[in-house]
């Protein structure tokens, strides 16, 4: 199993991270056996397996939902779970609860999106032994601020900003940080100003490494094709085109066969 000191590592060594989101017990098997590096319970769970337009839907007991069913399905997999919409900003009685019930549930990690009035949360929570993990970027839970999936630090006073916040989640103790929707220049120069791996999605190449929704990379949604990402599997033809042969096997009474029943 990776650890936050095996990630550091292998950012000095040059060796990039494969990282992945899982949302349930059924992926997660497939997941521990396969070769990435981590699994990020994001609460892009919302979206992909509740049907929400937006990650703000992801309350604190959906996330801890879903971090207990992929926990059980890995043995060797380092774990990271988002925390869900404003848990960081209604103090540090809440954000420390809200970590709490998210490590027992099984997360060996958390993220929590940007900067600015985070820091001390991050400081109190690395303090308290909790391995945290950054966003920047494009930051979901503030869609509307944004005013929707936008290229972020696309011009030289947004690019500053986000280099600046770079460094100060790395000097209030994160062990890493996910890069989402920035140019790619901009992600090599906080990767390599940086001592702590960054984690880009629609960041380009020069970054420590990749995170991609596992349902997205496996091309289970037909209509989702944004320029980042790129699909390993046409998983929703094959899904579909199963279904479609077990329903004729049973209209024609093809299945169950002789030797499928008792």
């Amino acid at each position: 199993m990776k650890t936050v000191q095996e990630f550091m590592s292998m950012k000095q060594a040059g060796r990039k991270i494969s990282v992945v989101t899982g949302y349930d017990y059924w992926s997660a098997l497939i997941l521990d056996e396969s070769d990435v590096d981590a699994i990020l319970v994001g609460d892009s769970a919302a979206m992909v397996m509740h049907g929400f337009e937006t990650t703000i839907n992801a309350e604190l007991e959906m996330m801890c939902y879903h971090v207990a069913a992929v926990k059980r399905g890995l043995t060797n997999k380092f774990l990271i779970a988002d925390l869900p919409f404003l848990a960081h900003k209604k103090g540090l009685t809440f954000l420390t609860e809200s970590v709490d019930v998210l490590m027992k549930a099984g997360a060996q990690a958390v993220k929590l999106e940007g900067a600015e009035q985070n820091i001390e949360s991050i400081k109190h929570l690395v303090s308290a032994g909790v391995p945290v993990m950054g966003h920047l970027g494009l930051t979901p839970q503030s869609i509307h601020k944004l005013g929707g999936n936008k290229l972020q630090g696309n011009d030289e006073s947004s690019s500053e900003r986000i280099l600046k916040e770079a460094q100060s989640l790395e000097d209030a103790g994160c062990f890493s940080i996910v890069l989402e929707m920035i140019p790619a220049k901009l992600a090599r120069t906080i990767t390599e100003t940086l001592s702590i791996p960054t984690i880009g999605i629609g960041a380009g190449i020069h970054t420590s490494g990749q995170v991609l929704v596992l349902q997205d990379l496996l091309g289970f949604s037909k209509d989702f094709n944004p320029k980042f990402l790129r699909k390993y599997l046409d998983g929703f033809s094959l899904i579909k085109s199963a279904l479609n042969a077990y329903n004729s096997d049973v209209k024609e009474e093809k299945f169950p066969s002789a030797k499928e029943s008792y």
